[in-house]
């Protein structure tokens, strides 16, 4: 008999599967299972192509593997086969006959049935005027929920208002850890570095070393012994000024016994200029041995006046400089800390000095004095945050009882910050904010709903001590009576 082999593939479902089965002009159709893809058909569709290969007056059956799909196509009585070839040659059982179902006569009393079964509806129910009073009814019922939950009313009120202000002598140090209503806060130390280059031309005339003194010192010894006296042996007289001999010499032995050895002021100037007898000190272990003086007079020092920075000059450019520094520094300490904090400027101080240069050094002749220093500076501060905590915890310690605040205190310093010698800062402040008499919302429901706004304005006035008239907004605007739910309406105080 002839056979219609139909391979599936992966992509099939139940609707492609039944097309190609439409298809087939044979009595019998071989459906064959790939063995590497998988064909997911479940036992329902196999049972809708078994029913659709009968209503084209074949039969189907099956060449699979698969162990599930054996047992859902022999549950159904479909046949299936290892392969095609045994599905050529092995006979195939016989279907089932298919049973026609033959509808019954249409009974031609079912309208009696009908209206035996179901009541009839009343009349007022069926009559016009019945349903337009029904529908009233609900629109009624719907208009009055709606006037239940959609009017929605906010209440303006203006209670009764107090200023509450103290004075707080503070004292803010390092050591404290803690705030107190007392008055305590802690402090803290911040420090900037800060560094500057800046010249001063000079007009001022100074005395600059020109030429050394020289002259002859007379060596005396002061023991047996003879004294090897080597060149460079240097002698001080009474101004410290200090003095080389320029030759070696042999101071004979025998105590009294003496030498003059040729000698040079160490520095240029002036200052080597020595009168007669004011040498007197021999440095080194042969101070002990010898001893020293000047028979004449040191001469030959001498100074030329040249253009060079005076102490004044380089204390005028130091001043300059440091007051920029310090304007610099306290810019810089004001950036570490945020705008609101208290900056103590009263312990502003030099934490150090890094560096400071002169150009020329002191003594140099030059025509610009050029000056660089770099110098920590330190202060300490107090938190905003430390401030409002005190002035929050001392106003609430003396509120009084019915009176509630509507926003953070404000303070403000009325005292210059004064540190003592302990390290302890001490100012004033002075601490306002506004309180307004608590409004018990409950009561104010109780009051207000269900009534129109004009009505009961002066009542809140007289029961609730209000400083003047509330306002009334309603929602619909054109809505004339306060909200029944008291969820519906909002209560605000200023």
């Amino acid at each position: 008999m002839k056979t219609q082999i139909i391979t599936l593939e992966s992509h099939d479902d139940l609707i492609s599967v039944r097309d190609k089965l439409s298809w087939a002009k044979t009595p019998r159709i071989l459906l064959v299972w790939p063995k590497y893809a998988k064909v997911t058909l479940r036992i329902l569709d196999l049972k809708v192509l078994q029913r659709h290969a009968d209503s084209l007056g074949a039969q189907l059956g099956l060449v699979t593997r698969r162990a599930k799909v054996r047992r859902d196509a022999e549950s159904l009585g479909i046949p299936v086969f290892v392969s095609t070839t045994k599905a050529q040659r092995n006979p195939w059982p016989d279907s089932a006959p298919r049973i026609r179902r033959i509808p019954k006569t249409p009974r031609r009393d079912l309208r009696q049935l009908r209206e035996s079964v179901y009541e009839k509806e009343a009349p007022w129910r069926t009559s016009l005027l019945g349903r337009i009073l029904t529908f009233t009814a609900g629109v009624v019922a719907v208009l009055a929920l709606a006037s239940l939950f959609v009017p929605r009313a906010t209440l303006i009120l203006y209670p009764e208002a107090k200023t509450q202000s103290i004075i707080i002598p503070v004292a803010a140090s390092e050591t404290t850890e803690s705030i107190s209503v007392t008055g305590l806060i802690p402090s803290q130390k911040i420090s900037a570095t800060v560094s500057a280059e800046q010249s001063l031309a000079i007009a001022s005339q100074i005395s600059a070393p020109k030429s050394k003194s020289k002259g002859v010192v007379r060596f005396t010894n002061l023991s047996q012994d003879e004294v090897e006296i080597s060149a460079g042996t240097v002698v001080v007289n009474e101004s410290s000024t200090r003095f080389a001999t320029l030759n070696n010499t042999r101071l004979p032995a025998g105590i009294d016994e003496f030498v003059d050895v040729p000698i040079e002021a160490l520095d240029a100037g002036v200052q080597g200029n020595a009168a007669a007898d004011t040498i007197t000190i021999v440095e080194g272990s042969l101070g002990l041995s010898i001893s020293v003086t000047n028979p004449d007079p040191l001469k030959g020092g001498s100074n030329s006046q040249l253009i060079g920075a005076t102490d004044e000059d380089r204390a005028k450019l130091r001043e300059v400089v440091m007051d920029n520094l310090r304007r610099d520094a306290e810019s810089k300490l004001r950036a570490q800390i945020a705008p609101a904090d208290i900056l103590l400027l009263d312990t502003f101080e030099v934490a150090q000095i890094i560096e400071e240069n002169f150009t020329p050094p002191a003594g140099e002749p030059g025509k610009t004095l050029v000056l660089t220093m770099q110098v920590e500076f330190s202060a300490r501060y107090v938190l905003d945050d430390d401030l409002r905590q005190l002035s929050l915890s001392t106003l609430n310690a003396s509120a009084e009882n019915g009176f509630a605040a509507t926003a953070l205190p404000a303070y403000k310093v009325i005292t210059d910050p004064s540190t003592d010698n302990s390290g302890v800062s001490h100012f004033e402040l002075e601490v306002t904010r506004t309180l307004l008499r608590q409004v018990d919302a409950m009561q104010v429901f109780s009051i207000v709903r269900g009534h129109k706004p004009e009505s009961i304005k002066d009542e809140l006035v007289s029961k609730l001590s209000l400083r003047e008239a509330p306002q009334i907004a309603i929602t619909p605007s054109w809505w004339k009576w306060l909200p029944l739910i008291p969820f519906n309406i909002s209560v605000e105080t200023k």
